[in-house]
C-alpha cells in the first residue's frame, strides 16, 4: 500500500479534490492525505464540484505540510507548481510529480474542468500502481 501526499499552496481546492478522488477510487491501493505550504480552509466550490462528481469531501480539512514528515510518504504530488518551494526531502521520495494545474480559486468557473483534470491524473496514478 503506497502512502501518497498531495500538496498545493493552501490545501484548499486542487489537493483536496485529489485527496477525495484518491480515497474514492484508490482506497485499496493507497493511503492518502493532502496538505499545503500553508493551511487554510477547503473552498466551498471544491466541495460543491466534487459533490457533482459523486465524491463527498465535506469531512476533509486543510492541513499544513509542516505537520508531516517526508519519510512517511512514498509518493508526493504537487498540483500547483509549488514543487520548487518544497523542502528538498519532499522531492526525493520514491515518486515526485508536479502536475501544475490551473488554480480555480482565481477563476471559480473553471472548477469543473480542473476537477476533471484532477480525476484523470489520479486515475492514471492509480493505474500506475497496479
Amino acid at each position: 500500500m503506497k502512502r501518497v501526499m498531495f500538496v498545493c499552496k493552501k490545501n484548499s481546492a486542487r489537493s483536496q479534490m485529489a485527496e477525495g478522488f484518491a480515497r474514492h477510487l484508490g482506497a485499496d491501493q493507497m493511503i492518502v492525505t493532502s496538505s499545503g505550504l500553508e493551511a487554510s480552509q477547503v473552498r466551498p466550490e471544491a466541495i460543491a464540484t466534487m459533490k457533482e462528481a459523486g465524491v463527498d469531501i465535506t469531512q476533509q480539512t486543510s492541513k499544513a505540510l509542516s505537520d508531516f514528515q517526508p519519510e512517511d510518504f512514498d509518493i508526493v504530488i504537487s498540483l500547483c507548481g509549488c514543487g520548487v518551494n518544497l523542502p528538498p526531502e519532499w522531492l526525493t521520495r520514491e515518486v515526485f510529480e508536479d502536475w501544475q494545474l490551473d488554480d480555480p480559486a482565481a477563476q471559480p468557473e473553471i472548477f469543473p474542468r480542473v476537477r476533471d483534470e484532477v480525476r484523470d491524473r489520479v486515475v492514471r496514478l492509480i493505474e500506475s500502481l497496479r
